[in-house]
């Protein structure tokens, strides 16, 4: 069976309520044609973790104007108004995670972790509600690792295996939240053949990559 499937039956994978991650840095990353695709399907009250909510009218932006996530999880949310908008009107949960701390609560999700000692946060709101542990004299928060139902990330050039080779700053949050979701979908930016990824140039393995989507141009 391929793993290349048109974007429609991609979208077609998640359902309303589900917890879905994207990759990306202000849109750097996004699946584009996905997030449309999951858009045009209608597919709603998700939560969504991310970095950040990108910028108006871009990447995962859009799926915060078209009010479909219930739950925002996310470490920056200052580019587009619309998050503030959607907070202050009761219309949407959001949890600011320092950055560090999101991916390693990520990272810790993917690997069967039981969470992720981190000294930031410590005598801040960041710190209501969460265990303290001591370690060597030293006062630590315990944050709890994130799993997703999906994650939906986006490679620069993906083989039909499903090995991923991400560009330049691409790269970012889209290989950790591959390890830490039940299901995954990669965006290629370019679909090559076979053997055209070097193993050593493999960042993402075909292992973790259950759909592919053929990207190209933003839509």
């Amino acid at each position: 069976m391929t793993k290349v499937i048109p974007v429609g039956e991609a979208a077609a994978k998640l359902r309303d309520g589900m917890t879905v991650m994207f990759g990306g840095f202000m849109g750097c990353g996004n699946a584009h044609h996905v997030i449309q695709a999951i858009i045009d399907a209608g597919v709603t009250d998700l939560t969504m973790i991310c970095n950040d909510a990108s910028v108006p009218g871009y990447g995962v932006a859009k799926l915060v104007e078209h009010k479909r996530l219930r739950r925002l999880i996310t470490s920056h949310v200052g580019l587009n108004p619309q998050v503030g908008v959607q907070m202050n009107a009761g219309e949407l949960e959001v949890e600011l995670v320092p950055q560090g701390t999101l991916v390693e609560r990520i990272r810790s999700g993917g690997a069967g972790l039981g969470g992720v000692l981190t000294p930031t946060g410590l005598g801040t709101p960041v710190a209501e509600g969460k265990p303290v542990v001591t370690v060597s004299g030293r006062d630590y928060l315990l944050e709890e690792p994130l799993r997703a139902d999906v994650a939906v990330i986006n490679g620069y050039r993906v083989d039909p295996a499903g090995n991923v080779w991400y560009r330049g700053d691409a790269r970012n949050f889209n290989p950790v939240m591959a390890t830490a979701a039940d299901l995954v979908i990669v965006e290629a930016d370019h679909l090559v053949g076979l053997g055209d990824i070097t193993p050593e140039d493999v960042v993402t393995p075909s292992v973790l990559v259950d759909y592919i989507v053929e990207g190209g141009e933003l839509p």
